[in-house]
C-alpha cells in the first residue's frame, strides 16, 4: 500500500479488549491497549515519502506482518459510472484523439509500481469479493479500476516524484444521496433571503447506502484529498439549488469524517448530453447549465476546485465521454497547483469574473486566462449570449480583445446580461492557450448571493 506523507497516519484495528497492541513501522513504535469494544488505533508520526519497501508488524496475541509499504501521496476517488469507468474499456477510446495526446496502451505496457490502487468492490452486492486489497497499477489489477483514478494518479507521479495511492469507490447510475451518511441529509438549507427549503433527505435517493458499505470502512485511512466525479443522475431530476447543499453537505461531511477540514476536494463538471430528450421528466436544453452552476456555488468553500469537459464529447448522446486520461490529467493540474502549489501550472480555462456595459456592447473580463484567451479552431467563439432588460436572450458575436471579449448583437441595443455555453449541447470553442476551455456561466445568476 502506499500511506499519506507528511501527515500523522492511523492504524487501527479490533482485538480482545484490554489486549496490548503494538504497532512498528518506519523506526517508530506505538503502543496501545483495546478498549472495552475491542477497538484500538494509534497514529503514526508524520513521516517523508520514501520508495522503500518497508514492512509494518502488528503485534498482539497474533501478530500481522503487511510488506512492501510506500509513503507518498494517497488520494480517493469517487462518484458514479463515468469514476467508476474502468481501464479495460480502453479500446473505446484509445482511437480518439480529439487533438489530445492519445494515451499509452497502460493496460499492456504499465511498468510503474510505485502506483498502487485499491479498489472498493462494492462490498454491499458482493459480501465475500475475491480481492480486497492493494497492488501495483500494472496487468490484471489495473483492468477494473477508474480510467479517471489512474490516469489521474499517473500523472501527478509524473509532477510529483513520489509514490501515489489511489482508492476506488463508485458505482454506476448513482445518485448523491447514497455517498452521504443518513443523518447528514435531516438538514433544512436556509438562502441568505430567509426562505427555507425542505430536508435534503426529502428527494429520497437511499441517502447513506454507499456512504455506510464503501466511505465509512475506509476512515481515517490518512489522505491528501479526494477527486469527485457524479451528478449525470441528480441532474436527470432536474435538480439545480438542492444539488448544491447535498455537494457542500457531502464535502463538509466527509472532511469531518477525517477529521482534516481542509482536505483537497476537486470535482468534474459533467459533460454535454441531450437530458431534455427524456421523455419522463420535464427537462429542457437549460437543465444542465443550471445544474452546473449548481455544481460551482461547492467552489464557496475553501481548498475546492473544478474541471470543465464541454469539449471532450463526440455527441450529445453519450452520457460516457471517452477521453478519461484528459480528465485524469486536468484533475491533476488541479492538484499540482493546488495541493502542491505548483503555481506555475494553469490548471483551468477562463473562468467569468466580471462584466461591463460599455455602449451597445458587453465588455467581459475572466480569471484562469493563462498565456492568454483565444480560439480552439480560429474561428469566430460561440455559444455566447446576451439579453436587454427584458431577459430574453439572442446569439451574440464575441470577440476577443486585449484578453477580454466583446460580447454584442445587432438585435440589442442596450444589453444588461450576457451568458456563455448555456445550452447542454454547447461545446464551445473558447479556450486560454493553454487549451483549457472557458467554464459556462450567465451573469444573471440568481443563486450566488443566495447560496449560503
Amino acid at each position: 500500500m502506499v500511506l499519506q506523507q507528511q501527515k500523522k497516519v492511523p492504524v487501527w484495528g479490533t482485538a480482545t479488549a484490554g489486549e496490548k497492541i503494538t504497532v512498528t513501522f518506519a523506526n517508530q513504535t506505538k503502543t496501545t491497549v483495546a478498549n472495552q469494544s475491542g477497538n484500538w488505533s494509534v497514529k503514526l508520526n508524520a513521516m517523508k515519502a520514501s520508495f522503500a519497501p518497508r514492512e509494518m508488524t502488528i503485534k498482539g496475541k497474533t501478530t500481522i506482518v503487511l510488506k512492501n509499504i510506500l509513503v507518498g501521496e494517497v488520494w480517493l476517488c469517487s462518484g458514479q459510472s463515468n469514476m467508476e469507468y474502468a481501464m479495460r474499456k480502453y479500446s473505446d477510446y484509445k482511437t480518439k484523439t480529439k487533438g489530445y495526446h492519445p494515451p499509452e496502451d497502460d493496460l499492456n505496457n504499465a511498468n510503474n509500481t510505485n502506483i498502487r490502487i485499491f479498489l472498493d468492490r462494492r462490498k454491499y452486492m458482493d459480501p465475500s469479493p475475491q480481492h480486497m486489497g492493494w497492488d501495483p497499477a500494472i496487468g490484471k489489477p489495473l483492468v477494473d479500476f477508474s480510467a479517471v483514478g489512474y490516469y489521474f494518479a499517473k500523472d501527478l507521479y509524473a509532477k510529483l516524484n513520489v509514490p501515489i495511492g489511489m482508492i476506488s469507490a463508485a458505482v454506476p447510475g448513482s445518485r448523491i444521496e447514497p455517498w452521504i451518511q443518513a443523518s447528514q441529509m435531516e438538514i433544512e438549507p436556509k438562502l441568505e433571503n430567509g426562505k427555507i427549503l425542505d430536508k435534503l433527505s426529502n428527494n429520497g435517493g437511499d441517502p447513506g447506502k454507499f456512504y455506510d458499505t464503501m466511505i465509512q470502512p475506509l476512515i481515517p485511512f490518512a489522505l491528501k484529498g479526494m477527486i469527485w466525479y457524479q451528478g449525470e443522475s441528480n441532474c436527470f431530476l432536474g435538480e439545480n439549488i438542492r444539488y448544491a447543499y447535498k455537494l457542500k453537505t457531502l464535502i463538509k461531511s466527509w472532511r469531518s469524517d477525517w477529521q482534516d477540514k481542509k482536505l483537497s476536494f476537486y470535482f468534474v463538471q459533467i459533460a454535454p448530453y441531450n437530458y431534455s430528450a427524456s421523455k419522463d421528466r420535464l427537462l429542457t436544453t437549460e437543465t444542465l447549465p443550471e445544474f452546473w452552476e449548481a455544481q460551482k456555488l461547492a467552489l464557496n468553500l475553501k481548498n475546492t476546485a473544478t474541471v470543465t469537459i464541454t469539449d471532450l464529447v463526440d455527441t450529445i448522446s453519450e452520457l460516457h465521454p471517452g477521453y478519461k486520461w484528459e480528465i485524469g490529467r486536468r484533475l491533476s493540474l488541479v492538484a499540482a497547483n493546488k495541493a502542491y502549489n505548483q503555481k506555475n501550472v494553469v490548471y483551468s480555462g477562463p473562468v467569468f469574473q466580471k462584466m461591463k456595459i460599455i455602449n451597445n456592447t458587453i465588455e467581459v473580463s475572466f480569471s484562469n486566462i493563462g498565456s492568454g484567451l483565444t480560439s480552439r479552431d480560429r474561428k469566430p467563439l460561440k455559444w455566447f449570449s446576451m439579453a436587454g432588460a427584458d431577459g430574453k436572450f439572442v446569439s451574440a458575436k464575441a470577440v476577443i480583445k486585449d484578453n477580454k471579449v466583446i460580447v454584442s448583437s445587432s438585435e440589442i441595443q442596450h444589453p444588461y446580461e450576457v451568458r456563455f455555453g448555456w445550452n447542454e449541447a454547447a461545446q464551445s470553442n473558447f479556450i486560454n492557450k493553454e487549451g483549457l476551455p472557458a467554464i459556462p456561466f450567465r451573469s444573471d445568476n440568481p443563486w450566488e448571493k443566495l447560496f449560503k
